[in-house]
């Protein structure tokens, strides 16, 4: 028994499953672009979504720019061959858009690519990119590339360590713009660098502004409208390879990864990127940072690590027409998006209200997690197929510091499909490699988000639940933080601080496919209903005929929407408990075995309709157990303001008093300051660190973790902690499964804390 109190105890600390599935990524300081084009160059870059150059003007010598070709030898064979098949069978630009090529659009295509052939210089495409310039392009022929020159750079260089920044976090290994333009491929197989040094060509400030809208020293374009293209039929013809080719399309997630990101775009305003398919990179396929104005268009992202493509900071972006599979976060990601949509919007920096980025017509499966988002804004996700994932859609607040405009607002989320997300990457010989836990079975959640739209949407075949929206009360405080000298953030009221207000779900059809067939998901929609939450209104939506729309709770129509007013969360204790209760469930039964006492979120959903799902439906056993876990949680004194509203009434219900005890020798001192990314820290790394090295990392997590949660031009507060005994807690526990060894620990605490917030 003491045993298990233990690893309940553990479990509850961590409360590390259900914001997990979108933590985000450690980062250098960032900064949202001015949304104003910059005409120092002409055509103007930014402030505005690029337009992509047709691939015969690149044969074109009166067009602004110069042309740089890269081929192999066999290219043209290749391209030859590719055009037959497209001509005999068509081709996929995305597994549900299959296209046919005429016959002249073939014969053109051909003449193109022959005289591409002709003025090929490069074997390579980063040497092509590096000479190229303000309005260049680099036109990439038919072929794989496996870029031997950016391999052979090292990474993680010491050489490069001069140019390093400190992080949000204080951490002093974060590459800055200065390291990605000194260093390229450092971390990167692929760099485009759109902008020198600023004036005086110095490197951004050190520590950074609180202020986040506008870079503070942007230097001069010097890779600004920039295209980068395959001359294919489709992605399929350029495969850009920053892992083992023997892999081919197929997993495992990073197999063989040489870099970190196979390419990489900084301060590129006004950057194209299409028609490449891009492999197996360790962290991320794709990755635009601090960039105004930017078309990802026909391109395919498999088994990346992390993310397929990764846009931050960014504005006026459109990535589209992408088919994203394999990578054990999420396929797409657009963090921090600029904030331009909303009435609270700075209008002095954003004047206009509008959308900053699109995500459309992608299918994004197979994945961990098919989008996600943490502290998005203002982002039209729009006609996508997000399906065969863990999960199929978030957007979240968890690891709020680092990553600018907390909370997450703003985004309308429009005519999608969500279906069959069921994919339980944690099981045996998975292709994908998680790189963080997910809920096997659900369409979207919204995780502390704000103002969110969700309609005309289908929501089908997800056996655990269609969507959920919940809070996440404890996920900021405003200071000291645990006895640190760290002062309150002044006029800081995290009480105030809105998780999960003003969201609405209407004209969605629920448990029904396109063609009519009638595919129930296991709950269509759940709500925690949290106290004192207003504004969350569901209205018009759908079954299947002669079928009701399933919830866990009343859900308020608000009027049809007209009257947002008449939606108050009242509290839904058995929600919250379910919340609580299946981290300890996955705690103590490691994934995806778990303790069906505790939680059935461990293993895959029994199919909708089925006699076994039936017969879980009706026992109560679990929700039993789930309601002295909450009441354990609650008398530990952990996630104080998750369990105010709800603790007189779990008194009587809970089990023991649990304290946690000091796991920590306290002979135990800090191993030497360790400088690689954070990412690079796994339950891999964990389980064969010395006691010493633990600590020092915990306290490395620790200082990044509590650090200022920027709301945009100002702070709004710090980010949550874990005392360290508890965090020790937390790794010992959650890296003891199998399945776990690619989880990056930063991921795990950030997202324990957002609940329990020990700093308070």
């Amino acid at each position: 028994m003491r045993r298990f109190l233990l690893a309940l105890a553990v479990a509850l600390s961590a409360l590390l499953f259900v914001p997990q599935a979108a933590s985000a990524h450690v980062e250098r300081p960032s900064y949202w672009p001015d949304p104003t084009a910059d005409c120092a160059v002409a055509p103007c870059a930014g402030g505005a979504v690029p337009t992509a150059r047709s691939l015969s003007s690149a044969l074109d010598r009166s067009k602004p720019g110069k042309t740089r070709v890269v081929c192999k030898s066999n290219s043209l064979k290749l391209v030859k061959k590719s055009i037959r098949k497209a001509r005999e069978d068509g081709y996929y630009i995305r597994p549900s858009d299959h296209r046919a090529l005429g016959k002249k659009a073939a014969a053109k295509l051909l003449r193109i690519n022959k005289a591409l052939f002709e003025r090929c210089k490069y074997k390579e495409i980063q040497p092509a990119v590096t000479a190229s310039g303000n309005n260049d392009r680099v036109v990439i022929m038919p072929g794989m590339y496996l870029e031997p020159t950016s391999r052979s750079k090292p990474t993680y260089d010491a050489r490069c360590a001069k140019y390093h920044t400190h992080s949000d976090s204080g951490d002093p290994g974060a590459m800055s713009h200065e390291a990605q333009l000194r260093c390229p491929n450092d971390a990167n197989l692929i760099a485009i660098i759109g902008r020198d040094l600023g004036k005086g060509m110095k490197a951004d400030p050190d520590p950074a502004l609180e202020n986040r809208l506008g870079i503070p020293n942007p230097g001069k374009c010097i890779r600004c409208n920039f295209q980068l293209e395959g001359s294919g039929v489709s992605a399929d013809d350029v495969i850009i390879e920053a892992g083992d080719p023997k892999a081919g399309d197929s997993g495992p997630s990073a197999a063989g990864h040489k870099k970190d990101v196979g390419i990489f775009v900084d301060r590129a305003d006004g950057v194209v990127l299409r028609n490449i398919k891009i492999r197996h990179a360790r962290e991320h396929g794709i990755y635009v940072i601090e960039t105004d104005g930017y078309l990802f268009d026909r391109f395919k992202a498999y088994y990346a690590g992390a993310y397929g493509v990764l846009s931050f900071v960014g504005d006026h972006g459109v990535v589209q027409n992408c088919d994203a599979k394999g990578s054990g976060d999420s396929g797409i990601y657009p963090g921090s998006g600029a904030p331009s949509l909303l009435a609270n919007r700075d209008t002095g920096f954003y004047p206009t209200a509008r959308y900053s980025q699109y995500y459309r017509f992608c299918d994004s499966h197979h994945n961990t997690g098919g989008f996600s988002g943490t502290n998005s804004h203002g982002t039209l996700i729009y006609a996508n197929n997000f399906y065969d994932n863990a999960l199929g859609l978030t957007t979240d607040v968890f690891t709020a510091a680092g990553h600018p405009g907390f909370p997450q607002a703003g985004n309308v989320i429009d005519g999608n499909n969500f279906y069959s997300n069921n994919f339980n990457p944690f099981k045996p010989g998975s292709d994908v490699v998680p790189f963080i836990p997910a809920p096997v079975g659900s369409g979207l959640w919204l995780a502390g988000g704000n103002e969110n739209i969700v309609k005309n949407n289908r929501f089908y075949d997800n056996w655990r639940y269609g969507t959920m929206i919940f809070a996440v009360p404890d996920a900021t405080v405003c200071g000291p933080i645990l006895g640190d000298t760290e002062t309150p953030i002044p006029g800081c009221n995290p009480i105030g601080i809105s998780t999960s207000y003003g969201n609405k779900t209407f004209n969605n059809k629920m448990g029904v496919a396109p063609n009519g067939d009638v595919r129930p998901n296991g709950t269509d929609f759940w709500w925690d209903a949290f106290p004192t939450n207003t504004g969350n209104c569901w209205w018009g939506n759908t079954a299947a005929p002669g079928k009701k729309v399933s919830t866990n709770t009343m859900l308020p129509s608000c009027s049809s929407g007209t009257k947002p007013n008449q939606s108050v969360g009242l509290g839904n204790v058995l929600g919250e408990a379910e919340l609580v209760a299946c981290l300890a469930g996955l705690q103590l039964g490691g994934y995806p075995g778990g303790t069906d006492g505790l939680c059935t979120w461990a293993v895959t959903p029994k199919k909708p309709g089925s006699a076994a799902a039936k017969a879980a439906a009706s026992s109560t056993k679990v929700s039993d157990q789930q309601m002295k876990v909450m009441s354990a949680f609650c008398k530990a004194g952990l996630g104080q303001r998750t369990c105010k509203p709800y603790k007189q009434g779990l008194d009587a219900v809970g089990l023991l008093n649990m304290v946690l005890g000091p796991l920590l020798p306290g002979n135990v001192k800090p191993g030497p300051t360790s400088t690689k990314p954070l990412s690079m820290y796994t339950c891999s790394w964990w389980n064969k660190a010395t006691p010493s090295a633990q600590l020092e990392i915990i306290q490395r997590i620790r200082n990044m973790n509590g650090k200022q949660v920027q709301g945009g031009n100002k702070a709004v507060g710090y980010g949550s902690l874990l005392k360290d005994n508890a965090a020790k807690q937390l790794f010992d526990g959650r890296c003891t499964s199998g399945y776990s060894g690619g989880f990056a620990l930063y991921k795990i605490y950030g997202a324990a804390a957002a609940f329990t917030a020990a700093n308070q």
